[in-house]
């Protein structure tokens, strides 16, 4: 009897702590791919910080340079505020 309300109690702290988890938000922080060509469709590479890096990997491999669509420059503010601008 003991053990089943263990076992009872161990269920629900394990339920409690995996729905408690959150999952955790990831940046874009590179602005170029590479899109390689092929028969089948080629493959994709978007880990270009400058568009002169994605250059210098496209050449002796083929394909072109673009933008990364999933690029975002400035994460949105929690507060909703828009970022700081220095001008010179």
């Amino acid at each position: 009897m003991r053990l089943s309300y263990l076992l009872a109690l161990l269920a629900i702290l394990a339920t409690t702590s995996i729905a408690g988890i959150r999952p955790s938000a990831a940046a874009v922080i590179y602005p170029w791919c590479l899109e390689y060509g092929g028969r089948m469709g080629g493959a994709e590479n978007c880990g270009f910080v400058s568009f002169a890096q994605c250059q210098a990997t496209r050449q002796g491999n083929g394909g072109f340079c673009k933008p990364n669509p999933w690029y975002s420059p400035y994460p949105p503010s929690p507060r909703g505020a828009p970022p700081i601008r220095i001008r010179p």
